[in-house]
């Protein structure tokens, strides 16, 4: 594709064409233990019901219905003989019969002969009998067999991301192995001379690498498995070297040299190596230099350097790939529409996304910005619990517009709002 690196391409547009390329992994047998999170490859159909019998709810006397519905009709209490004791994980070797009651605990197997479990501060028993005081509905206090799960229901459907409900319901249907989406293996890679590494000495001019660690965090995050390359030095060899050990991987992901800077190798190094490019400019702030395309099949993405720019531009495009790729049928965050508590102003070329602070007051979401705004300023991510979701289109915000806002955690919950800073930006990076 013959692209101009000044062409800047609508984030839906980019959004779709990635998705369009990214393309599902293929399945893998795990452990039970090791599917929280991962996507299930195949349908759970029951093999047996669950429960496989009817059982008790209920600790009480398993009983006949029929014992105790005359003689309540009249107002008298019931007494019958109790015959034996049932315990959980045990099976009673008597059948109820008229006038008897069996001693029941929670979970066992309802005997023979009984429809109805009487709970135990119901009655008034003794050494070898039970009184019973009230009335009871057939089939009271009875978990019935099947009810469930049923033999050759199907359970849980392909595509489903397991969860604790999940896993528990796996162990119940005794599936100690289950097939499921293998996770995308996301290889990363800064570059720029101007960076150090956290465990190598450096100068004063020098400035850490956190953009390798927190795409690293976001790719877990999203379930991946991130593959560090370290950090490649501005020369043409050495990013070239460092991209072919990143091939390995389904999806690459550079941060920095994508800008138009003399020093800023990327787009040579891509076409030296064969990519087929489809945009290296999005339509959105901050974020706007970045590069994504094919190399050798792969997916390559480009993002920006400042850590901000990286990171939001990793949430609407390298996040949704990794989903799609790893099963998931939604790839995007929650949306929710709040209310600005605060004025902002941009052009209107670009779409924002503003690091905000989302609370919940009287059931209505409110919004307000973390404070500046700046692509450098990372505390504006760490402060957020959401994006701000700027149209093109809208020129001005003023408190109490509604707007779109991009759950990122769940802390909106709770009450108390994460803390931010005294002053509030009123323009976007």
């Amino acid at each position: 594709m013959d692209l101009k690196q000044s062409d800047l391409t609508p984030l839906h547009e980019a959004q779709r064409i990635v998705l369009e390329a990214a393309r599902p992994l293929g399945l893998e047998k795990v452990a039970i233990l090791n599917t929280l999170g991962r996507v299930l490859g195949e349908d759970i159909v029951a093999t047996r019901d669950n429960p496989p019998w009817d059982n008790s709810a209920m600790d009480g006397f398993a009983v006949r219905w029929e014992d105790l519905k005359q003689e309540h009709a009249i107002g008298k209490p019931v007494v019958l003989n109790v015959i034996e004791d049932v315990p959980a994980g045990k099976v009673a070797t008597k059948a109820v019969g008229p006038g008897q009651a069996i001693r029941i605990m929670t979970g066992a197997p309802l005997p023979r002969g009984a429809n109805a479990v009487v709970k135990v501060e119901e009655t008034e028993p003794s050494a070898h009998s039970v009184k019973i005081f009230k009335a009871i509905d057939p089939h009271a206090n009875v978990r019935p067999q099947g009810e469930d799960v049923k033999k050759g229901e199907c359970i849980i459907r392909k595509g489903t991301q397991i969860r604790p409900a999940e896993a528990g319901m796996l162990a119940i249907l005794a599936k100690s192995f289950v097939l499921v989406s293998q996770r995308p293996r996301v290889a990363i890679l800064s570059t720029g001379d101007e960076l150090a590494d956290l465990d190598e000495r450096f100068s004063e001019e020098k400035i850490i690498n956190s953009n390798s660690y927190g795409i690293a965090a976001a790719v877990q995050e999203a379930g991946g498995i991130p593959i560090l390359l370290g950090i490649a030095h501005d020369q043409p060899e050495a990013l070239k070297e460092k991209i072919a050990h990143g091939l390995n991987a389904d999806i690459l992901v550079l941060s920095g040299g994508v800008s138009m800077g003399d020093y800023d190798f990327t787009k040579a190094v891509f076409q030296e190596l064969g990519a087929e490019m489809n945009f290296w400019k999005l339509a959105i702030r901050p974020g706007q230099p970045l590069a994504f395309g094919k190399i050798q099949g792969k997916l390559a993405f480009g993002l920006p350097g400042n850590p901000v720019s990286s990171m939001v531009t990793f949430e609407q495009l390298v996040r949704p790939a990794m989903l799609k790729m790893g099963g998931l049928r939604s790839y995007g965050r929650p949306v929710v529409q709040a209310q600005m508590q605060e004025k902002f102003s941009k052009r209107n070329d670009r779409r924002h996304f503003l690091r905000g602070v989302l609370t919940r007051e009287d059931g209505v979401f409110k919004v307000r910005t973390t404070g500046e705004q700046g692509s450098g300023i990372l505390t504006s991510m760490v402060k957020a619990n959401c994006l701000i979701d700027v149209a093109e289109d809208i020129e001005a915000l003023n408190p109490g517009d509604w707007i779109d806002v991009q759950v990122l955690n769940h802390d909106i919950w709770t009450n108390e709002p994460p803390p931010v800073s005294s002053g509030h930006g009123t323009h976007c990076c």
